[in-house]
């Protein structure tokens, strides 16, 4: 299931950032769901990191980890 998510994430981020540069340099605006899924993707991506990285704290604090 993580291998779809990831999969997915990369080529929705790879889509939006490709599609930006192009219509940077043709001096055009994004349209307005490229730039809704961009910040979509990087909210995600600063949830995400704000969550391992409490997670990682929290493990060092505690020494504790999740096993699986």
């Amino acid at each position: 299931m993580l291998e779809a998510v990831a999969l997915t994430y990369g080529m929705l981020l790879s889509f939006v950032l490709s599609g930006a540069s192009h219509n940077r340099r043709l001096a055009r605006p994004n349209p307005a769901v490229l730039t809704y899924v961009g910040y979509v993707l990087f909210g995600a991506t600063c949830a995400l990191t704000a969550a391992l990285s409490l997670y990682a704290a929290w493990g060092l604090a505690t020494g504790q980890t999740l096993s699986v």
